[in-house]
């Protein structure tokens, strides 16, 4: 399974979010949304909220984590050095 991350280019949290994700070198898949929030009815439907970054992570049931700062704090708990995999 893979992580999925929902996100907008030039978003800084959503680049926060990839720098861990880099740094702890996992794969996901990135699907970008659009600029306008009317538009996010694909991240809207995964968290029910239309604001980016959105983590899925189907292996261990996050189905639309938001916020950066918790999907960092979430990442590094799971699958940091300290992570037991």
């Amino acid at each position: 399974m893979t992580l999925e991350l929902y996100e907008l280019e030039g978003c800084p949290y959503c680049a926060k979010v990839i720098d861990k994700l880099d740094e702890l070198d996992l794969e996901y898949e990135s699907h970008m949304v659009p600029r306008s929030h009317d538009e996010r009815t694909e991240v809207e439907a995964v968290s029910g909220q239309t604001g980016v970054p959105v983590l899925v992570d189907p292996e261990h049931g996050v189905e639309g984590m938001p916020e950066s700062d918790d999907i960092v704090a979430y990442l590094e708990e799971t699958y940091g050095a300290g992570a037991s995999a």
